[in-house]
């Protein structure tokens, strides 16, 4: 909705988050007015998305990676947050179950540095199923060319903005028109985190479509919007009407309503709007 002054909207979006490793209850009141969550047990997430703690949830569901692939060995891995799948009818199975339980996307782990990866016919496959249940395949690419395998197989999302190694100029051109990237720039440091944030830059640059996420659970990071996600989004050439282009503003509902005083302003410059009485 529109204000002589501004915008008014529901709060932001954080594209990348994990409930069941952070206090959900510590989202509301903030910034955000939706987080979609890449990894949790389908169950318990449902359960919070119809019950949200101030925001809207949206969710993946279970991790779907290759027997014995990343993270299925992750002591942080909650307990059915993840399936391994093996073959073709496994992940027929394994999305039928996502979309029973709510989920809006699906989410593969792609991660070579951690374990054995979805070989193309297979991944092409979770795909095409993925596409007939109307969910769009989101995947955490890790590993010398992981990023660059997965807009040719129909993925329609990056969990992160590639960090293991440099893309090319043509392969990240090739990329701005097919895929989307979640940021998650701040949870790096040192090489990675340069690596990220040179990607980005040029995937940006080459106009490609940046949405703002935080891997919420990895590590200490604040449940609301987050100032170095944020600082890192903009050294990477996200600013202004970009910035808030990344962070997807939500609409406003009675009980969560802020003032965007312009399209291009600091996202931490939103005016909280006392509910209508």
């Amino acid at each position: 909705m529109s204000a002589a002054n501004g915008t008014v909207i529901g709060g932001f979006t954080d594209h990348h988050v994990h409930l069941q490793l952070v206090d959900p209850a510590r989202l509301a009141g903030g910034l955000l007015g939706r987080v979609l969550d890449l990894g949790s047990a389908p169950a318990v997430v449902a359960a919070l998305a119809a019950a949200p703690p101030g925001v809207t949830i949206s969710f993946a569901g279970a991790f779907l990676t290759p027997v014995g692939g990343y993270p299925s060995d992750r002591d942080w891995a909650p307990q059915a947050s993840v399936r391994e799948i093996a073959d073709a009818g496994a992940a027929e199975s394994a999305i039928a179950e996502m979309k029973t339980a709510g989920a809006s996307v699906i989410k593969v782990a792609s991660n070579s540095t951690a374990g054995p990866v979805f070989g193309d016919d297979l991944l092409a496959a979770i795909v095409r199923i993925a596409d007939r249940h109307g969910l769009p395949v989101v995947a955490h690419a890790e590993g010398p060319g992981e990023a660059q395998r997965m807009p040719r197989l129909g993925v329609r999302a990056l969990a992160h903005t590639p960090f293991t190694e440099r893309l090319s100029d043509a392969e990240v051109s090739a990329q701005a028109g097919r895929i989307a990237w979640i940021s998650t720039l701040a949870i790096h440091e040192g090489d990675a985190r340069e690596i990220a944030l040179d990607n980005l830059r040029r995937f940006h640059a080459h106009g490609g479509t940046v949405r703002y996420g935080t891997d919420l659970g990895n590590g200490e990071q604040p449940t609301g919007l987050n100032p170095a996600e944020v600082a890192a989004l903009r050294e990477a050439g996200v600013r202004g009407a970009a910035l808030i282009r990344a962070l997807v503003p939500v609409a406003a509902t009675a009980e969560h309503r802020f003032l965007l005083p312009a399209r291009d302003a600091d996202p931490f410059d939103l005016i909280p709007l006392v509910p209508a009485r």
